[in-house]
C-alpha cells in the first residue's frame, strides 16, 4: 500500500501524468483490487488514449474480468493506434494478445 500513496502524492502534483497513472493501475493489479485498476486504465485512456502501454494491461484486466469481447475490442483498438505511431514492439505485443485471445476462444 505504500508504494500506492506514493504514486497519489505524485499524482497531486502530477495529475495528468500518463506514466504515474499507468503505475497506480499496475500497483492496484498487483494489490488484487481489480476494480480500481480498471477504473484507473478507463480514466487514463480518456485522458491519454495514445499511451499504448494501456491498450495490452486493459485488455489483459479484462481478460481476468471474463470480459473477452471488451478485450477483443481494447486489442482492436491499441493495434490501430500502435500501427498509426510506427510502434512496432507495442504493436507485436498487442496482435500477440489478440491472436491468444482468439485462439483460447476456439
Amino acid at each position: 500500500m505504500e508504494r500506492i500513496e506514493q504514486i497519489k502524492d505524485f499524482l497531486k502534483d502530477s495529475p495528468n501524468d500518463a506514466f504515474l497513472n499507468y503505475a497506480l493501475a499496475q500497483e492496484w493489479i498487483k494489490l488484487g483490487d481489480m476494480d480500481a485498476a480498471l477504473n484507473q486504465f478507463l480514466g487514463l485512456l480518456e485522458k491519454h488514449p495514445d499511451y499504448l502501454a494501456t491498450y495490452y494491461h486493459l485488455g489483459k484486466l479484462y481478460i481476468k474480468l471474463g470480459r473477452k469481447e471488451e478485450a477483443m475490442s481494447i486489442f482492436d483498438t491499441g493495434i490501430d493506434k500502435a500501427k498509426k505511431a510506427g510502434e512496432q514492439h507495442t504493436l507485436s505485443e498487442l496482435q500477440s494478445a489478440k491472436l491468444e485471445l482468439e485462439y483460447d476462444d476456439d
